[in-house]
């Protein structure tokens, strides 16, 4: 039967059209970028360009303000650390949410345990949204940095980003989103939401990994960076090193991919995300859908299975690839820090799947991952002292 892969909040298969397109840069064009004095980085140099301007088109930006990184943490720390040190001067207050990344959470930590910043961490509603009312509120003379992600990567909650730039925009405070899981899912458009900073990954849109890209506003504000890695000046003297054309290539296709199709693609994989909750809460008592309905990624579903423990659901559900959360938090023992920012017990946290629906899934993988997701929770729930604890509870 095979396994079906239902995890593309983790990563995304590359796309079979994004691979031919970086081939010939493995080989035949195999220039350095960077050396425009022949005819082999010239070429590199404008595969490169090209590559650019598809990715500026997905999220209506300039060409010449994508630059490009190994992925969206280095652009996460590139932005943040970034704003830091060269708005020094003018203040030191980063406001973020609870529910952010950990590649921003942690490094809004370290900057304020070295000293660095002021930190505002702010609560989100049970439904995964910000308070934009606290967020105003939170905002000072001192206020140099708002950074709150575009669509969350547990609980797939879309944030009123547009708002939310207006809202800095008028205070005069840069703000910053991560986008690694919007871009190519859902509409993205830096000039009409106000967003100055972006940062995105090319591995979370059918891209291969090890590539990203930071968008950086030049206008109405410009924005300034210190950087982080020094040597050559490449990438407008933000990012040095010299740029991986393959990947870069592969990111630009994916990118134009997703542009063309993120209509049409979107609703299907709604449809079949719709196919699988539905089924879950006609088939189960005790479960609880995790983040908003309305707002929310069109192939997320997070859902807390009440009397069963995550991880040993996942583990009798072998074929099929689910998680419990962050694959970049994966290491840590402790319950998702996001659903604990909804309010959910750590029982109930650790209760907790994530499906992610991708481009190649079908309602064939929607079925099958059901059959075996009744089967397990029946199991596991049969087994489970919290069960005849809770049915003890109920027949009193």
């Amino acid at each position: 039967m095979g396994r079906i892969y239902l995890d593309h909040h983790s990563t995304t298969p590359c796309d079979p059209r994004v691979v031919d397109a970086m081939l010939p840069y493995f080989t035949t064009h195999f220039g350095n970028a960077a050396s425009k004095s022949h005819a082999f980085g010239k070429v590199a140099a404008e595969a490169v360009e090209k590559a650019r301007g598809q990715i500026a088109a997905l999220i209506h930006a300039d060409p010449a303000e994508i630059v490009f990184t190994s992925g969206a943490t280095e652009s996460n720390n590139l932005a943040l650390k970034g704003v830091v040190d060269f708005y020094k001067t003018k203040g030191n207050h980063v406001v973020t949410a609870a529910t952010e990344h950990p590649a921003v959470l942690d490094v809004c930590r370290g900057l304020e345990k070295a000293g660095k910043i002021r930190l505002t961490v702010l609560p989100i509603h049970p439904d995964g949204l910000i308070d934009l009312a606290a967020l105003q509120a939170a905002i000072t003379s001192g206020t140099i940095l708002v950074s709150v992600m575009t669509a969350n990567n547990e609980i797939g909650v879309i944030q009123p980003i547009a708002e939310i730039g207006k809202l800095c925009h008028d205070e005069g405070v840069i703000f910053h989103t991560d986008a690694a899981q919007a871009c190519g899912k859902i509409p993205v458009d830096v000039r009409e939401m106000g967003i100055d900073l972006l940062s995105m990954s090319a591995h979370k849109l059918y891209g291969p990994k090890g590539v990203g890209a930071l968008y950086v506003r030049k206008r109405n504000p410009r924005v300034r960076l210190t950087p982080l890695i020094d040597g050559g000046g490449h990438e407008g003297g933000l990012r040095s090193g010299t740029l991986p054309v393959p990947l870069i290539v592969g990111f630009g296709e994916a990118c134009d991919i997703a542009r063309r199709d993120m209509v049409e693609e979107s609703n299907r994989v709604l449809a079949l995300r719709e196919r699988l909750r539905k089924a879950i809460f006609e088939a189960f008592d005790h479960v609880r859908l995790n983040g908003s309905l309305e707002r929310r990624l069109p192939g997320n579903l997070n859902v807390s299975f009440e009397y069963v423990e995550g991880e040993s659901l996942i583990l009798g559900m072998a074929d099929i690839a689910v998680s419990s959360g962050s694959a970049c938090a994966s290491a840590r023992l402790e319950p998702s820090h996001v659903l604990h920012a909804l309010g959910l017990n750590e029982p109930l946290a650790r209760s907790s799947i994530r499906f992610g629906i991708g481009r190649f899934n079908t309602s064939d993988d929607i079925d099958r991952a059901l059959t075996l997701l009744q089967r397990e929770v029946r199991r596991l729930r049969e087994i489970s002292p919290l069960t005849s604890v809770a049915r003890h509870g109920e027949n009193r």
